[in-house]
């Protein structure tokens, strides 16, 4: 395959002060993708994103890798407050939790499989820091949400996908469950002001998308094992 990409440019962006060591993936969330991107690349709106990927799998290039684009907005990972500032930003058209979400299209998955190598190879991403926008901002975000196919992407080097470890019937705290959280990047009271249902919420929607709610258990806590174990 070979992608497709239209100069879209947009005036949202500065100066870069980090090195590039993090991908992090959207939903536009809004209900056209001419409405998304009419946004993004509007300087009253303030946000952007270094690429759109269309349903059909066109991709609109907004900023250059090189300069910090506006999208993850408030946010943590790994310690890191400022993920903009070392992040790829990645939208994908679908209106969202809000105006009815939708799954992704095959086309755009596909380029986003493209994109998304070229990118973690050009800046050595690993692939545990190919995030959601969810991920590192859970109190806010829902996206790309739980229709998301994060393990096809792991089968293409990007992003990573457990295999939970068994874990025999043993129980886990929830002490121990939110310090596993954190040393796997998560964001957990009290490092930030984010209840921890809605960060546990962010870990099930992401690898864990058939029950979202926000508690943890046994199988939650075997999945972030298995995560810790790669």
């Amino acid at each position: 395959m070979t992608l497709s990409i239209v100069e879209r440019p947009s005036p949202n962006h500065d100066a870069r002060p980090a090195a590039i060591d993090m991908v992090v993936l959207h939903y536009t969330g809004m209900k056209t993708a001419e409405e998304a991107l009419a946004r993004l690349c509007d300087p009253a709106a303030k946000v952007s994103a270094h690429y759109t990927i269309d349903t059909d799998g066109c991709v609109f290039r907004h900023v250059p890798e090189e300069r910090r684009a506006w999208h993850a907005g408030a946010s943590f990972w790994a310690g890191e407050a400022n993920v903009n500032g070392r992040s790829i930003g990645i939208e994908l058209v679908n209106p969202g939790h809000e105006f009815g979400y939708v799954p992704f299209t095959d086309d755009q998955i596909a380029s986003l499989i493209e994109l998304s190598q070229g990118i973690v190879a050009r800046h050595a991403v690993a692939p545990a820091r190919v995030l959601g926008h969810s991920d590192v901002a859970p109190a806010r975000k829902t996206d790309p949400g739980e229709l998301f196919p994060w393990r096809r992407l792991a089968e293409h080097g990007i992003g990573v996908w457990p295999s939970p470890l068994r874990r025999g019937g043993r129980g886990q705290g929830e002490g121990d469950f939110t310090a596993n959280l954190a040393r796997f990047g998560y964001g957990v009271p009290p490092d930030v002001d984010v209840p921890l249902e809605a960060v546990i919420a962010a870990f099930q929607r992401h690898f864990r998308p058939s029950c979202i709610d926000g508690a943890s258990d046994d199988e939650c806590a075997a999945i972030l094992e298995g995560l810790l174990a790669l």
